[in-house]
């Protein structure tokens, strides 16, 4: 039990792999009992829960980790590089795109999904907004909309099969959001739309000298592919950093290793506060129509290092 797990001297760290609405919770218990903790995505489903947690892990001198671990991975980390040398000039706009039917066709009990704390925006928009956070840096303002274009949704696989099950969160999204370094992104994120694979889940991001095409930020890697000038051409661009396979707990073991040393761990639950409010800012901006504007700090953790060996962190 939690509890017990809490009370075992001989455990220093704990996982929380649960859904998001129970990790406040969960986070704050293990933290109070003195514990570092990961968690899965989101640090919480509210901003204030967020806050209270990063406080308690700030005052007890703990680590508190939060995926999304993704933006670690060769894919984003290349592109990072790519903008920090300048390959596209300075970035100035972008777009995400992540559109899909949601997962009620494939997932046999996807109730969770369409609930507060969930949708494609709390589900999907992690692993977007880590990344352009990642890449550009911290955003300042968002206005949007939101809806939903169903009322019901109907499982698709496993025991309860063609049962209904209500929508009570918005499934189609749409945004703007503009960063402290000037870049205007659009975003669309959706649980409604019918599309093909190739449609799926995209970001581009616009510079003066250039198009960077990031891949996509639920994986570790993926095509990346420039346009630069007027040369007319789309050209791929290879890998230049580690962990390109499914590497999903690289972020839980920067963590240990930053424990050890001392230094900052990079999944920092900093990144995923802004993150939180980023994706709340959705959500009021439809609501309230207007543009609101981000309170929470943040800074981009330093860049991978590229090493000869997967798993040398440091």
């Amino acid at each position: 039990s939690l509890d017990e797990i809490c009370a075992d001297p001989e455990i220093g760290m704990v996982i929380c792999l649960t859904t998001p609405a129970a990790h406040y919770p969960i986070i704050k218990q293990a933290l109070l009992a003195g514990k570092h903790v990961f968690s899965e995505k989101m640090i919480a489903v509210d901003l204030w829960q967020g806050k209270e947690l990063v406080q308690i892990a700030n005052e007890k001198g703990l680590h508190l980790g939060v995926a999304p671990d993704t933006f670690l991975g060769g894919g984003i980390q290349t592109c990072r590089r790519l903008i920090e040398d300048g390959y596209i000039g300075d970035v100035f706009g972008g777009s995400i795109h992540m559109i899909c039917r949601g997962p009620e066709g494939w997932h046999p009990d996807p109730e969770a999904f369409y609930q507060p704390g969930a949708g494609p925006m709390f589900d999907m928009g992690p692993y977007y907004m880590t990344a352009l956070a990642n890449l550009l840096g911290r955003c300042s303002k968002i206005t949007g909309f939101s809806g939903r274009a169903h009322k019901e949704r109907i499982i698709g696989s496993g025991p309860r099969y063609g049962q209904k099950i209500p929508v009570n969160v918005d499934t189609f999204v749409c945004g703007t959001m503009l960063f402290d370094s000037g870049a205007i992104v659009d975003s669309r994120i959706s649980f409604d739309v019918y599309c093909f694979t190739s449609d799926y889940a995209h970001i581009e991001l616009y510079g003066t000298e250039g198009v960077l095409y990031v891949p996509d930020p639920n994986a570790f890697n993926g095509q990346i592919k420039i346009v630069r000038g007027n040369e007319g051409v789309m050209r791929e661009l290879p890998t230049m950093y580690p962990y390109k396979d499914n590497c999903r707990g690289v972020g839980l073991a920067d963590m240990a290793k930053a424990i050890q040393t001392g230094r900052e761990h990079r999944c920092s639950n900093m990144q995923q506060l802004h993150v939180l409010e980023m994706m709340e800012s959705f959500t009021t901006a439809s609501r309230e129509e207007r543009v609101v504007t981000l309170e929470t700090p943040y800074e981009r953790g330093p860049i991978m290092d590229i090493h000869g060996m997967q798993g040398i962190l440091d």
